[in-house]
């Protein structure tokens, strides 16, 4: 039935345990709860490399300082592993989403659903835990359709699903178009450089917006 989850991740869906009258949000952590983009900053500079801002793909815009030029994907993927591995667990929170997380959870489940490799799922809960969210992860590999249908299928409640990532809005609709899709993107840079996700129901600019919108929804039926 759900044939497009990932063999590490599906051990993680059986264990969660939720609650199916109860609304549901699920959350994006890097650059939804954590500054991912400024902590990558200063982790390129630790390398002499640096992120041009030409776009919002990684790829292409991570760049040598000595010559400006642009490190091929092979190197990308090496180096954000070594990012993940030694920077995860400590990444600075945005501003007020420990705080909304909180105020969401007095009106609903929350389950933080991020795409950091399951090897370091463990700092992830570090980070997400030192910085007062404390909340079960889901490690995902891939995109998060199909996870999100899993965890609403037989929801007997309003879902939510917040992401910076336009494919994985997509994702969603496609396979679990029922859940209401909020667009976010923490770093005001970053979100300079996209539009509103095409397949979200609503782009958004902060936590106390977020919530809002989340909870006049679970009231009122209304967004």
């Amino acid at each position: 039935m759900f044939t497009g989850i990932h063999d590490d991740v599906r051990p993680q869906l059986e264990t969660l345990s939720l609650d199916r009258e109860r609304p549901l949000v699920i959350t994006d952590a890097d650059e939804v709860l954590f500054n991912f983009m400024a902590g990558l900053e200063e982790f390129l500079g630790t390398r002499e490399l640096f992120f041009d801002w030409s776009s919002f793909a990684l790829t292409g815009n991570i760049r040598r300082i000595s010559n400006k030029q642009p490190i091929e994907q092979q190197e990308v993927g090496a180096l954000l592993t070594d990012f993940f591995d030694q920077r995860c667990a400590h990444l600075a929170a945005v501003d007020g989403a420990a705080e909304g997380l909180a105020t969401l959870s007095e009106h609903a489940q929350v389950v933080v659903l991020s795409n950091v490799p399951p090897k370091y799922a463990a700092k992830r809960l570090e980070g997400l835990k030192g910085n007062g969210m404390d909340f079960p992860l889901i490690a995902n590999v891939g995109s998060k359709g199909e996870v999100v249908r899993y965890l609403t299928h037989d929801l007997n409640a309003p879902a939510y699903f917040i992401d910076d990532i336009p494919h994985n809005h997509s994702s969603v609709n496609r396979h679990a178009a029922h859940v209401h899709r909020l667009h976010y993107i923490a770093d005001d840079r970053l979100s300079k450089l996209l539009g509103p996700a095409e397949h979200c129901h609503t782009r958004l600019y902060g936590w106390p917006d977020i919530c809002a919108h989340i909870i006049r929804h679970i009231e009122t039926g209304e967004y």
